[in-house]
């Protein structure tokens, strides 16, 4: 066994620019903006949304003018973080934040926008966005359902707009290096893959107690689309100012059935899309997926039309991560690692030292993509069809039973219980 720790950040150029060669062109005039700036806000300012941030601004052409939380001290800390930023660059920074995204979106002068907010606002935040002319970086996963994803695909097409889903291992030279090993034939044939992502949502916990909503956060707002859950600190982690103090661990609103979808749809969204990616199957999906304890299945198992299995299982400790297994050999690939079963098959070595959220490469696509109008490396269908592996995994663990779907027709095969399982109930007057 051969391994290699990290992947070369100078393969950037190399690699992600193939994601726009050979792409779908969109309709409509290259993009243009005054003084050739593409101007820039951001929908949901946590932790994940200062990454992004500290990323996209410092790409050639991109100027950060907004931002929208429903929580004060969030957007008091990115309007300080952009002005610092442009103050140490000698720029005037000219920037605004809103409590009500819709607000910002109504501003002409915002030429896309960058939404980073829980997956329970996905679809209504980007559609919204869509209907006002605003191109759309989405995170991952692209929406808390099936149906909300075929709508969402349904609506940036419709609305000749580019749409790029935070999946940056697209973007990631290590990971394209293995997807080019497992579809360029040189482990021969790929005969099963291995994925370990983590575990379903689970419902929030009985004793999780209700605290009292900080003063600045519109908790109504935050919910948004979804039925009332009560205010703990563990869903939207609290940050300081004086001192400054980010948030000391990831939302916990991720790994609940009510406001997430648990590391399925967490890590999911980033290991799936690798693992379709490989087989050819990015556009598409399984025919069978079968639970984890179902008869003799240890493992959640996906099954595709080729007779090729995809399996939930660990396969470097609990390293998140895929492994693509062929005739003629292996390759395994997570963040900062790649093995392999001969070195030939190895990647060359990373010399980055950014934090990986914060990596520019998958950004500098996006921005590329907006203004040459063709999609880019993670477009919105793949993101669905992503996405749709981690819910129907979900769904088969709910059942506990195999589901037999349809990828061209996007539906389950005679089940209407299965297909009862697709919708998600919707609060406050919301609905797709």
């Amino acid at each position: 066994m051969s391994t290699k720790n990290n992947f070369s950040r100078r393969a950037f150029l190399g690699t992600s620019l193939t994601g726009i060669a050979g792409l779908t062109f969109l309709p409509g005039c290259t993009w243009s903006a005054p003084s050739d700036t593409l101007r820039l806000g951001f929908i949901g300012l946590g932790q994940q949304s200062m990454y992004l941030m500290s990323s996209f601004i410092k790409i050639k052409g991109v100027k950060v003018v907004a931002g929208a939380d429903v929580y004060g001290i969030k957007n008091q800390r990115f309007e300080q973080r952009v002005k610092a930023y442009y103050e140490e660059i000698g720029e005037k920074a000219d920037v605004k934040t809103y409590t009500n995204f819709r607000e910002m979106l109504d501003r002409k002068d915002i030429d896309a926008v960058v939404i980073s907010s829980p997956d329970h606002w996905h679809y209504h935040m980007a559609t919204d966005a869509l209907s006002a002319g605003k191109d759309v970086y989405l995170e991952k996963p692209l929406t808390f359902t099936i149906p909300e994803g075929q709508e969402l695909v349904r609506a940036v097409r419709d609305a000749e707009a580019i749409l790029g889903v935070g999946s940056q291992q697209r973007s990631d030279p290590g990971f394209i290096h293995a997807v080019q090993m497992a579809s360029g034939g040189n482990l021969g044939n790929i005969e099963k893959v291995d994925v370990f992502v983590g575990d379903d949502p689970y419902p929030i916990p009985y004793d999780l107690p209700e605290k009292e909503i900080p003063s600045d956060l519109d908790w109504k707002q935050w919910l948004g689309p979804n039925p009332y859950v009560h205010f703990n600190e563990q869903l939207n982690p609290p940050v300081t100012l004086d001192p400054p103090l980010n948030e000391q661990y990831w939302a916990g609103w991720r790994w609940y059935k009510e406001t997430g979808g648990g590391l399925m749809t967490d890590w999911g969204a980033h290991m799936f899309d690798i693992a379709q990616w490989g087989i050819g199957q990015e556009r598409s999906g399984p025919v069978k997926i079968l639970p984890a304890g179902f008869a003799d299945n240890v493992h959640l198992k996906c099954i595709y039309s080729n007779g090729l299995e995809m399996e939930l299982k660990p396969f470097d400790g609990q390293t998140r991560g895929v492994k693509f297994w062929g005739s003629n050999g292996w390759i395994e690939i997570s963040r900062g690692k790649v093995n392999a079963s001969d070195e030939s098959l190895l990647p060359a070595a990373d010399d980055s030292d950014v934090p990986y959220e914060a990596r520019p490469g998958h950004h500098e696509n996006f921005i590329q993509s907006v203004k040459a109008r063709v999609d880019p490396v993670a477009p919105v269908e793949v993101g669905h069809r992503t996405n749709t592996v981690c819910l129907l995994g979900i769904i088969a663990h709910e059942l506990d039973r195999p589901v037999e779907w349809d990828p061209k027709q996007e539906s389950f095969i005679n089940d209407p219980e299965a297909t009862g399982y697709l919708g998600r109930e919707y609060g406050q007057g919301y609905s797709i």
